[in-house]
């Protein structure tokens, strides 16, 4: 079922948060959910790299990037490594990379944009805090649900006959 959120938001109103319809689909995944574990990091994807390489099985990672443009978080060398270690997704307040890599991938990926530039390696950031953007405080355990409608977020599962 590829559109998930409507009947999400037509059944549990009163539990969901939906994200400010700003993200792109970049992954070939449309359609993902799953715990969330968070990280906040501004054009530094180290903290990134190190959740990507861990086993995701039932998560989504969300990344606030601040929304900074000018590098990417995410490029197809730690899409790849989060499609191995089984991530659910990625929902990225910032950019990404090697889109058309990204595009064949069968991982769930949205970001704000694309950009060709690399980010920087200082091993800066910070893991399991609540991160707020697109209207919206996300905190590390929050229930990520994600489709062509946008994301939305619930602070406990969510009941569906297609979950």
């Amino acid at each position: 079922m590829l559109d998930l959120l409507p009947d999400l938001c037509d059944e549990h109103a009163d539990l969901v948060r939906v994200l400010d319809p700003v993200f792109r689909d970049f992954g070939a995944e449309c359609l993902f959910w799953g715990q969330a574990v968070t990280v906040r990091c501004y054009e530094d994807n180290s903290r990134v790299r190190e959740l990507v390489s861990q086993p995701g099985t039932g998560k989504v990672l969300v990344v606030d990037g601040g929304g900074l443009l000018r590098c990417a978080l995410m490029g197809d060398i730690l899409a790849e490594k989060a499609l191995e270690n089984g991530w659910e997704g990625i929902v990225i307040h910032g950019a990404i990379r090697d889109a058309g890599t990204l595009g064949g991938l069968s991982l769930g990926i949205k970001a704000l944009a694309a950009c060709p530039i690399r980010s920087e390696k200082r091993g800066e950031g910070v893991v399991d805090v609540p991160v707020t953007f697109a209207g919206v405080t996300i905190y590390p355990g929050d229930y990520i649900y994600s489709d062509l409608n946008g994301v939305l977020v619930s602070r406990e599962p969510l009941s569906h006959p297609q979950l």
